[in-house]
């Protein structure tokens, strides 16, 4: 795998690893990267979507001790919930649960009852873009599960790229996967995944702001429905 000399913010450096990660197996990005910030990268995953399991079961074969967090906005699904739960145990670790600095009576105090209804992006700011802010400040690297099939707004998405917002290195080793290969990596090898996926649900997040999609040719569609709105800020 690539060995790239620090500091990696340099857009030349950035497109030259990527030029060598698109020729590896998802496996291999993940290995080298696990193996070149061992110690100082951590692991975001929603417990909502394929993508994540698959990431964190590939991630876990490499380093047993990687830190895995969920952003916990008090509003998940209790499937979400349960399969938090099912991965500590069927894997043996423990999830950070990485939470709001506001409750959400705090939250409807200072803006109002049910903010996601009247206002998404300023309740994804609250509930999901600082908290992980916060939360990723003591890394060097951030591994997430972005696939470009999922949404046109991922379709260029590099597998490692400098990410301003955090100021560490980002990667996406499953970004060449597409969703065939992200389901039969998960039955091939016995991974637990979301049980409201089995129900017509394709994308999971807040129950307030998620549904069933409206579109059977855009998995997010039903995500923030009535809104110009199909990312919660993370990933912009």
């Amino acid at each position: 795998m690539p060995i790239v000399d620090h500091p990696l913010q340099d857009a030349t450096t950035f497109a030259t690893l990527n030029r060598q990660l698109e020729e590896r197996s998802a496996d291999e990005i993940v290995q080298w990267a696990t193996q070149e910030y061992r110690g100082q990268i951590a692991l975001t995953c929603s417990f909502g979507g394929p993508s994540g399991m698959v990431l964190l079961d590939l991630a876990l074969r490499h380093d047993r001790d990687i830190p895995v967090l969920v952003l916990d906005t008090s509003l998940l699904f209790p499937e979400t919930d349960a399969l938090v739960i099912a991965i500590e145990q069927h894997y043996g670790i423990s999830v950070q649960r990485v939470r709001p600095a506001l409750t959400l009576a705090q939250q409807a105090n200072l803006h109002g009852a049910e903010l996601y209804n009247h206002n998404p992006d300023l309740c994804c700011k609250i509930r999901k873009v600082e908290p992980l802010n916060q939360a990723l400040k003591p890394f060097g690297a951030w591994m997430t599960a972005l696939r470009r099939d999922q949404n046109p707004t991922r379709a260029n998405t590099p597998i490692a790229s400098w990410n301003e917002r955090q100021q560490l290195v980002k990667i996406c080793p499953l970004a060449q996967w597409t969703e065939r290969q992200t389901w039969s990596y998960l039955h091939a090898n016995g991974v637990p995944y979301n049980s409201l996926l089995d129900t017509g649900y394709t994308s999971l997040g807040c129950t307030p702001c998620t549904q069933r999609p409206l579109s059977a040719d855009d998995a997010r569609s039903g995500r923030w429905v009535g809104f110009a709105k199909t990312e919660c800020g993370l990933h912009l």
